[in-house]
């Protein structure tokens, strides 16, 4: 999606809500994730609203964010805020309401409910699920959690993550029959019984990944048979390489949010309402989505993506009710 084409698609909505001057202080995560979002938002947000942006970037904002606001001079006007962090900083005041006039009917209906908090706008989720070989399963692969601890109906090599407990805790009760809405709060009961599932299956884990592009790799490898994987990580090799790799979102994958949020006391607020509103219009959703390799949250968007990135996305209606949220 080339800038130009944004600007003439959003241009009429920017003068008459977005338009301004001066500029806004935005945090974002750096390297490929920063260089993406410049591309698709931010430079599109300065053509047609007349607002320079000033992009700072960190691995994590929390820490500066609490830091400035305990020090009582906010420097950046918008930050991500991962979702757990989220909750405590609410609670402390750290975020401005976000300012819903400024959004398009299209931004409205749909970025979901559930996305839209009073001071924070889920900005894009990530999360796991259950991928594997289609060369050697064709279409009659593993379909669920409890298929992927069958090792008789479905033989072969697994993976699962090493560096988060949690994504193999939530797949070992999913596999012992938890159904998806019981699965938080993960109690200690829950957390030894997922403990005693996973013995059952660590004997078939030939190689506990780390890293994200592991899963995928491994797979085309033919190292693993099945495996959990980051969906963005399997739809990158699905897309890029033709990687034989089968998502199964039946199988019920842990996805946390990501969330936009408009600092308090920060220079530019105004600016930042406008951003936030202008990065949730549906085409720059559609061009966050595909220029950054996250699922933003407008549903819109499915419209404006390539119709083959689109079946493999966590917001598609056929996936979306397989996601298990924190």
């Amino acid at each position: 999606m080339a800038v130009p084409a944004i600007a003439r698609a959003t241009t009429a909505f920017a003068q008459d809500k977005l338009a301004g001057s001066g500029e806004v202080v935005v945090f974002s995560f750096g390297g490929s994730f920063t260089e993406g979002f410049r591309k698709r938002v931010l430079e599109p947000f300065s053509e047609v609203t007349g607002i320079k942006v000033v992009d700072v970037t960190a691995d994590f904002s929390e820490p500066q964010v609490k830091a400035m606001n305990e020090a009582g001079r906010v420097d950046w006007d918008t930050a991500f805020v991962q979702g757990q962090a989220y909750p405590p900083m609410s609670q402390a005041g750290m975020f401005e309401p976000i300012d819903y006039t400024l959004w398009d009917d299209e931004s409205l209906t749909g970025v979901p409910d559930s996305a839209r908090l009073a001071d924070a706008v889920a900005a894009f989720q990530s999360g796991q699920l259950l991928t594997y070989d289609e060369r050697t399963f064709g279409e009659d692969g593993p379909k669920s959690w409890v298929d992927f601890w069958n090792v008789e109906a479905f033989p072969g090599p697994r993976g699962l993550y090493a560096s988060a407990a949690k994504f193999s805790i939530i797949f070992a009760l999913l596999a012992d029959g938890v159904a998806k809405s019981d699965i938080w709060p993960l109690t200690d009961d829950k957390v030894d019984r997922a403990l005693k599932k996973l013995d059952e299956i660590k004997p078939h884990v030939t190689k506990w990944w780390s890293a994200g592009g592991e899963p995928p790799q491994l797979l085309i490898n033919r190292e693993y048979v099945i495996t959990s994987a980051f969906a963005n990580r399997a739809i990158v090799a699905i897309r890029g390489q033709d990687a034989p790799i089968r998502m199964v979102w039946g199988a019920g994958a842990p996805f946390n949010r990501t969330y936009w949020t408009v600092l308090k006391g920060g220079p530019n607020t105004q600016n930042a309402q406008k951003l936030v509103a202008f990065a949730n219009r549906a085409a720059i959703a559609a061009g966050f989505t595909e220029g950054v390799g996250v699922d933003t949250l407008n549903v819109n968007q499915l419209q404006h993506l390539p119709s083959d990135l689109v079946p493999l996305l966590s917001i598609h209606p056929e996936n979306a009710h397989h996601v298990v949220l924190e």
